[in-house]
């Protein structure tokens, strides 16, 4: 798993470069960020069986045919999969802020997923707005715990919608 230091270092070592001025602000914005994502972390971290359980409740009510009879989460193994897989994404989405940098996403997550979900008939789009729905827990959580500007927090799950659905969000 790269940082975003890591891959700042890797993508100019890669061009034979030194640090411009584009590089020193991206390191210096990375630092000064570091405090509020570790304090986004903290609040995930103490609240995530609730963030997981509420987002599912929401998701399945903005969308009941998804545990009806036939639906994706229907059946308690069912959907207590959907569960596991949002605090999977919600885990990794945290790791994603930690460490500034989406990679982690990549490599963990999203290699595949799509293929696996089409391929076992688990509907993207349902995925993605339960996705979306925890973002916006989330951001709740972290103004919450103190975080004035909480746009950093979209990223991972913006990414993660984005390589599923492929669709811009």
């Amino acid at each position: 798993m790269r940082d975003a230091v890591t891959n700042l270092i890797k993508n100019y070592d890669v061009a034979g470069r030194y640090f411009d001025r584009n590089a020193i602000d991206s390191l210096k914005s990375y630092f000064e960020s570091g405090t509020a994502r570790i304090q986004a972390a903290a609040a995930i971290n103490s609240n995530a069986a609730g963030l997981v359980k509420q987002a599912g409740l929401e998701l399945f009510e903005e969308l009941p045919e998804l545990i009806r009879p036939g639906g994706n989460a229907y059946t308690t193994r069912r959907y207590a999969a959907c569960l596991r897989d949002m605090d999977y994404y919600l885990r990794y989405a945290t790791y994603a802020l930690v460490a500034g940098n989406t990679n982690v996403l990549d490599e963990r997550v999203l290699q595949g997923l799509r293929e696996t979900y089409n391929s076992l008939g688990v509907p993207i789009s349902p995925t993605v707005r339960g996705i979306q729905i925890l973002k916006d827990m989330v951001k709740e959580k972290v103004a919450a715990a103190g975080v004035a500007d909480t746009t950093f927090v979209d990223e991972p799950f913006d990414h993660l919608s984005r390589e599923l659905s492929e669709i811009d969000i």
